[in-house]
């Protein structure tokens, strides 16, 4: 009976305290407008994330041997210029991952 009772508990907890966090900001600022370093923060972040995660993603790209980052600046570029032109970001990601895919069997 104990095996199956503690990960049934662990899943409890991890549920509550999933559903805690995402509840407290919405419990704390109700109806009011949202602080200006909130707001801030909130058009803030998006953009320095996204850097960051392109940022690693890239850090470990080798321009000096075969095929010298073609498929990874290749794919980054093509997700620049859909974002530019369509503004679909899941358009931009799905086809940026394809053509990555796609460099690197054949590069």
């Amino acid at each position: 009976m104990n095996d199956m009772l503690y990960p049934a508990a662990v899943i409890a907890v991890v549920a509550v305290v999933t559903w805690s966090l995402r509840a407290v900001p919405f419990l704390i600022f109700g109806n009011r407008p949202l602080p200006k370093v909130m707001q801030y923060l909130g058009k803030a972040l998006h953009p320095a994330i996204m850097t960051i995660l392109v940022l690693y993603c890239l850090r470990n790209t080798d321009v000096n041997h075969s095929p010298f980052g073609i498929p990874e600046l290749t794919a980054c570029s093509l997700v620049v210029c859909l974002q530019i032109l369509r503004s679909n970001m899941y358009l931009s990601i799905i086809t940026g991952t394809v053509c990555y895919m796609i460099l690197i069997r054949i590069l």
